[in-house]
C-alpha cells in the first residue's frame, strides 16, 4: 500500500499577524483523504490557521509547505456567509463555474471541460435541477451545497470549510454531513473549523483542538482521552 501524500506541512510554526504569534511552534501535517475537524473557542487561533493555509497571511516564524499541487491557490474554500452572500443576484450556474475564475489568468470565456466540470459538481452535490435559479432565492442548505460545488470547481483534492452548518435546520445539516462525508470517501481531503461536537466525533479521523496558545493534534480516539475533549465538551454540550 503507497504512503499518502502529504498536502501541507506546519514545521515548528508561529501563526499570527504583526510579527506577534497566537499559536507558537506548531506542527500540523495534512495528508490526501485526511478528515480533519478543527476545534477552540473563538480567537484561539482557527481562523489564522485557515488564513495561513490558504496564503492570506505569512506565519510569524518556522514553516508552513504546501504540496506542489495546492501553490497555484488550488484549494477549495467555504468561509462563513454573510447576509450579502446569501442574497447575491446571480444564478446557481454563475456562482458554481466562478470557482474557476481564480486559474483563468485573465482568460475571457470559460473552457468546455471547465463546464462539464461544473455539471459533474452540480450533480455530486444533488442540485443540477437547481442549476438556472436564482441563488439567492434557495434555501440555506442549498446554497451550502452550492457553494461547495464552487469550491470543487476551485480545487478537487481539498477543501477547507469554516462552519459550514451554522445557521442550518438540523436536517439541512445532517444532508451536509453527509456530503461531506461521500467526498472525503471520494478521496476528497476535508479541514472543517466546527463546533459540533457530536458530528465532529462521529465523522472526522482527527482533530485539531487550539486552546490559548496551546494545540492538541491527533485521532479521534487519542482526542476523547485527552483533557481537551473534556474541556470543550463541558463547554459545548
Amino acid at each position: 500500500m503507497s504512503e499518502k501524500k502529504c498536502l501541507i506541512s506546519c514545521d515548528n510554526a508561529g501563526l499570527g499577524y504583526d510579527n506577534k504569534a497566537i499559536i507558537e511552534s506548531f506542527n500540523f501535517d495534512v495528508h490526501e483523504g485526511d478528515y480533519i475537524c478543527v476545534v477552540g473557542e473563538n480567537g484561539s487561533g482557527k481562523s489564522t490557521l485557515i488564513k495561513t493555509i490558504l496564503g492570506l497571511i505569512k506565519p510569524v516564524s518556522g514553516k508552513v509547505w504546501l504540496h506542489d499541487i495546492l501553490k497555484s491557490g488550488a484549494i477549495g474554500y467555504l468561509p462563513q456567509q454573510t447576509q450579502m452572500q446569501k442574497n447575491f443576484p446571480a444564478s446557481v450556474m454563475e456562482v458554481v463555474m466562478s470557482g474557476f475564475l481564480n486559474g483563468m489568468k485573465g482568460r475571457p470565456v470559460f473552457r468546455v471541460n471547465e463546464k462539464k466540470r461544473a455539471v459533474k459538481n452540480l450533480n455530486r452535490m444533488e442540485i443540477f435541477a437547481l442549476r438556472n435559479k436564482c441563488y439567492g432565492e434557495l434555501s440555506g442548505g442549498q446554497q451550502q451545497r452550492v457553494l461547495l460545488a464552487r469550491a470543487l470547481c476551485a480545487a478537487d483534492e481539498i477543501l477547507v470549510l469554516d462552519e459550514p452548518v451554522t445557521g442550518l435546520d438540523p436536517m439541512a445539516a445532517k444532508a451536509l454531513y453527509n456530503i461531506l462525508k461521500k467526498l472525503n470517501d471520494e478521496g476528497v481531503t476535508i479541514i472543517m473549523v466546527t463546533h459540533d461536537i457530536k458530528s465532529m466525533v462521529a465523522m472526522a479521523d482527527k482533530i485539531l483542538h487550539i486552546s490559548e496558545g496551546e494545540y492538541f493534534y491527533g485521532t479521534v480516539k487519542e482526542y476523547l482521552k485527552s483533557d481537551y475533549s473534556k474541556i470543550f465538551s463541558e463547554k459545548n454540550l
